[in-house]
């Protein structure tokens, strides 16, 4: 007798790409596949989580790819920005030539899979974010593994949010990361809580990696849907947690008591992302503990958006509208 399969079979087929999507988005989505329809991430496969030496190699070739393609926005930004060190981070603070307000500030905490993004990619990434909020904006350039494991990338922005309290009120701070620096932004409203600091007005999490466990419906449904991030991120995972459980909402903030206070929430994701279970699931988590929050997920979109597409600008627009709504009202209190 034959066991009964506990899911659902699904046949081989092909996922066409969509055309309830713009033009640009559609040529975004077929440049990140090759001539058989393979997403091209999938055809990388990371080091085990103890080969420190491969990691390494892994690490320096992915920083080298993400550094060229984000130095092609480097003669487009408009922000100045220069760089400091608080305690064991490294800071880049990205000012508009005119701020629209000198007594508000973004933190920015960038993408990589807790491993990658440090370096130029963190720096032009606080300048963009300058540029698009108008505001000046400080971009958290955390240690990472395999030489800096959990907890340095959490204790990295706990020290620059503890001096930052230093010069803006709580209420003039709004957080946001991508990915893994959504996690990071989410586990830092956390702690910053359960040691009793004043928490920023507000909080964005793009395509949050908000569940390291990766237990959600979407890690099996777009695995290799999601052409960016086509597969299980467990090896970097485990890499970053080095052995600590990651089910410790400080690892996977979705796992939090948001019952004891938390923060307006911004979340965003789209209908091919491998985390859009981490959002939507993020999302109840928030609405269930009374917490303000706001899902946007957008139709088609992978992980990471598409780079450059109407859906993106849209998306962008839709951050500037909740981070200034939140600076205003903290002017208000």
């Amino acid at each position: 007798m034959n066991t009964p399969v506990d899911g659902v079979r699904v046949p081989a087929r092909d996922i066409p790409f969509p055309r309830s999507i713009s033009a640009e988005a559609q040529a975004a989505l077929r440049r990140l596949v090759n001539a058989d329809g393979v997403p091209f991430n999938a055809l990388h496969t990371p080091p085990h989580p103890d080969d420190f030496d491969g990691w390494m190699r892994f690490k320096a070739a992915a920083d080298a790819q993400y550094g060229a393609a984000m130095a092609q926005y480097a003669g487009q930004l408009r922000s100045s920005v220069e760089t400091l060190r608080i305690g064991d981070a490294t800071v880049h603070i990205a000012t508009p030539a005119d701020p629209l307000a000198d007594d508000v500030v973004y933190v920015d905490l960038h993408g990589g899979g807790l491993v990658f993004g440090g370096g130029d990619v963190c720096r032009i990434g606080a300048q963009m974010q300058a540029d698009q909020l108008g505001v000046r904006c400080w971009g958290i350039d955390y240690r990472m593994p395999p030489v800096h494991p959990y907890p340095a990338a959490l204790d990295d922005c706990l020290a620059v949010y503890r001096r930052l309290l230093n010069d803006y009120a709580s209420s003039r701070i709004v957080v946001g990361g991508r990915s893994a620096g959504a996690n990071l932004a989410a586990a830092m409203v956390l702690r910053a809580r359960d040691e009793g600091l004043a928490l920023p007005a507000a909080l964005v999490l793009l395509s949050p990696e908000v569940d390291l466990t990766e237990s959600g419906d979407s890690f099996e449904l777009n695995q290799r849907v999601d052409v960016l991030l086509p597969r299980s991120l467990m090896s970097n995972n485990l890499l970053y947690a080095a052995g600590a459980d990651l089910a410790d909402p400080y690892l996977s903030p979705l796992f939090g008591d948001f019952t004891q206070g938390f923060v307006p929430t911004f979340i965003q994701s789209g209908t091919r992302d491998l985390f859009l279970s981490n959002a939507v699931r993020m999302h109840r988590a928030l609405r269930r503990a009374q917490v303000a929050c706001e899902l946007h997920v957008f139709e088609a979109m992978p992980h990471g958006g598409f780079m450059g597409a109407p859906e993106d600008r849209e998306l962008r627009a839709e951050v500037a509208r909740f981070v200034h709504e939140h600076w205003r009202a903290g002017r208000r209190n």
